[in-house]
């Protein structure tokens, strides 16, 4: 037997709707009410004077973005896991690109598209019926000749490390970015000192 979820905003109408002959739950919500979705950035650039300036910080996985100093946004990144940290420093965009793969890390997928081995390398072994793909790396933003840059991606976990060291951006919202950074635009990287809510 399937039960309804009221708001008890609404059992005073439902029940008033009983006395006068409803006999389903049919017009009420089923089931629990939907989750929210996290906010994974904001995003208001006025387009006005001054250059774009991007600070991330590595202990609170969030980014800040300035246009001649006034705040325009905020976003969560996901930076590089234990093992595989992001740098603190100061750099600039070296290399945009609207998509590159990475030639250090992908996965492996079976014939039917099912991923095998989700932390894989070019040298991991590849079984039969298998084949490695290179990760995408959407809005490729280059900091760094070893590599590291910023580009779109899941954040699995808003506030946790999970990269191979790159800077991940929200899916939705790196697009936004790369199309107001130039090459040249500076994005300073700070040790940081964690979330303050």
């Amino acid at each position: 037997m399937s039960r309804c979820w009221i708001p008890s905003s609404l059992q005073c109408l439902v029940g008033a709707g009983l006395l006068f002959g409803l006999s389903s739950c049919a017009s009420v919500p089923r089931g629990l009410p939907p989750q929210a979705s996290r906010i994974l950035y904001e995003w208001d650039d006025d387009g006005g004077p001054g250059e774009l300036a991007v600070t991330l910080d590595l202990a609170a996985q969030t980014a800040s973005y300035t246009r001649g100093g006034r705040p325009i946004g905020w976003s969560y990144i996901c930076t590089g896991k234990p093992g595989h940290a992001t740098a603190a420093g100061h750099f600039r965009i070296t290399e945009k690109l609207d998509l590159k793969y990475s030639g250090s890390f992908g996965w492996l997928e079976d014939g039917a598209g099912e991923v095998t081995n989700a932390d894989a390398t070019p040298a991991t072994r590849v079984l039969p019926g298998e084949q490695y793909v290179p990760a995408p790396m959407p809005h490729w933003m280059r900091l760094t000749s070893a590599g590291v840059g910023m580009h779109g991606g899941v954040i699995p976990h808003p506030g946790c490390t999970a990269s191979h060291g790159c800077i991940r951006l929200p899916v939705d919202f790196a697009e936004k970015l790369y199309a107001a950074a130039k090459v040249g635009t500076r994005v300073e990287i700070l040790a940081g000192t964690g979330p303050t809510w």
